[in-house]
């Protein structure tokens, strides 16, 4: 098996930056939705900004246990993040295949971050983003679905 270049925590605090940004994001559009859809899609995105922030809490505890410091401003998060802040101008279409994106792209960073806990020995943060990345994977289904 090839050796990653990247280690776990690298990824665990990548990860603890998109969660800052698409906690912010899915705010930003449970806000600003409108349309047919209003009334579903104002409730799925708020369920997903609250499991935002248990992510992005659990990620950061986890990286303090390990004795690293996550990221822990805005600054830093939009510098070190994968996922882009909203724009404000998105379609409610746009606004749920730009989660829908973001999520595949957290769920093979991800894959990276638990072959990294695997090869360190890490088992926690590999079950972390193990239980993450079957979340992201359900929700990004889902989303899909509604797209179709």
């Amino acid at each position: 098996m090839p050796k990653t270049m990247t280690s776990v925590t690298t990824v665990l605090n990548q990860q603890v930056a998109n969660w800052s940004v698409m906690y912010m994001k899915l705010h930003n559009y449970h806000w600003y939705i409108t349309g047919d859809h209003f009334f579903t899609l104002h409730v799925k995105l708020e369920e997903l900004y609250d499991e935002a922030a248990q992510y992005l809490d659990d990620l950061a505890e986890r990286l303090l246990s390990l004795g690293k410091r996550p990221v822990a401003t805005l600054k830093e998060s939009l510098e070190l993040s994968s996922i882009k802040e909203a724009t404000g101008s998105e379609s409610p279409t746009d606004m749920i295949r730009t989660v829908s994106q973001d999520f595949a792209t957290m769920i093979n960073e991800l894959q990276e971050g638990i072959k990294a806990a695997e090869e360190e020995g890490d088992e926690p943060s590999g079950d972390m983003m193990i239980a993450i990345q079957g979340s992201l994977q359900k929700h990004k289904w889902m989303l899909d679905a509604f797209l179709k």
